[in-house]
């Protein structure tokens, strides 16, 4: 094959916004899908787009599962919290490697992208620069406490703890500056620190557990985009996000927060997030993919012409998958790593990328 050949993914296919099940083939052209053909095919496999992890802390995967019994703030909150000081004191390479095995793991479970607020200043932002050299994941870097990890090359902007930490205005001026990307943590365990952040006018609000009305109508007036990593508020007992309210309002994205508390499985989260709530399956793998990808910047998150071709191919005929009737529902509720065929970039020949 040259440079340049078509390569097609046959299959079901979920089509568009609405992710629509067609028979048929996925043709992709110079990294981009190029067309959808509605045909008969000789193929059980589920052609699904590749999904992006809204929200991660990565560097805590050297503490995966540690500190049980600790509250939300002894876990997490900086300075002082269990992670904080877990990352203070690993030494760079284990870091480094241990970051590197989570990126695989999403890419072994179908994300082919993830917005990651980094800890660590300048340091934290080449710590996961070194991480990612040459895997097929696309690390959306925030850089977090000091202004300077948002201007490093790598760092796609800057990532706030909270407005209950500092006021992080400075910070806010800076990425607008720079045209980078402010996200911010705002109520997580109660609405104290919700107004205080929409008036940064971030760029999205990660969690928003606990909005009143008046937090609701803002997020509606103005539309900032909310990542809510559902999971992660049951391990810390801060209870669930609203997520009709949060639904009918803007656009919500699906994250995993950080590895000490939850694997960066996106089929973990949206079986998690579609069996405790309302949300139907589809809008929760509009959360996975394509809402995903709007929050990172990213071309990708459908199946439609013009689209990055990042896709993830799912074997309809695994024991886990057989005599499935509604694909979606199965993609979102049901499937699992073992399910996994092939994962697929813009750069990809057709198979899957190398480790």
């Amino acid at each position: 094959m040259s440079d340049g050949d078509p390569v097609t993914h046959e299959g079901t296919v979920l089509v568009g916004h609405d992710f629509e099940a067609v028979e048929g083939r996925v043709v992709v052209e110079d990294g981009n899908v190029a067309a959808v053909e509605e045909t008969a095919v000789d193929s059980t496999d589920i052609v699904c787009p590749a999904f992006v992890n809204a929200h991660t802390h990565i560097g805590d995967s050297v503490a995966k599962e540690a500190g049980r019994g600790l509250e939300l703030d002894a876990l997490v909150a900086p300075p002082g919290g269990l992670k904080h000081r877990i990352l203070r004191s690993t030494d760079r390479a284990e870091l480094v490697a241990a970051m590197r095995r989570s990126l695989q793991y999403m890419h072994d479970t179908g994300t082919t992208a993830h917005v990651e607020f980094r800890e660590g200043g300048v340091a934290g932002v080449e710590a996961i620069a070194t991480a990612s050299e040459g895997l097929p994941v696309e690390s959306v870097v925030l850089g977090r406490e000091e202004v300077a990890a948002m201007e490093h090359p790598f760092a796609a902007g800057f990532g706030a703890s909270g407005a209950r930490d500092a006021n992080f205005a400075d910070e806010r001026a800076a990425t607008r500056e720079a045209g980078k990307t402010f996200g911010i943590h705002a109520g997580e365990r109660d609405p104290d620190d919700i107004d205080a952040a929409m008036d940064l006018d971030p760029d999205h609000i990660v969690h928003l557990v606990h909005p009143e009305q008046h937090h609701l109508d803002r997020l509606e007036q103005e539309g900032w985009p909310v990542v809510v990593c559902p999971r992660s508020n049951l391990v810390t007992g801060v209870g669930l996000p609203p997520l009709r309210d949060l639904l009918d309002r803007t656009t919500v994205a699906l994250g995993t927060d950080n590895v000490m508390l939850n694997s960066p499985s996106m089929f973990r989260e949206m079986e998690f997030a579609a069996k405790a709530t309302d949300a139907s399956a589809v809008e929760v793998l509009r959360m996975a993919t394509v809402n995903g990808a709007e929050v990172a910047g990213l071309n990708c998150g459908l199946i439609e012409p013009g689209r990055d071709a990042r896709l993830v191919v799912l074997d309809g005929d695994s024991n886990n998958l057989s005599g499935v009737r509604d694909p979606v529902r199965a993609v979102v509720r049901r499937a699992g790593a073992g399910d996994v065929k092939r994962v697929t970039e813009p750069s990809d020949d057709g198979g899957s990328l190398p480790s």
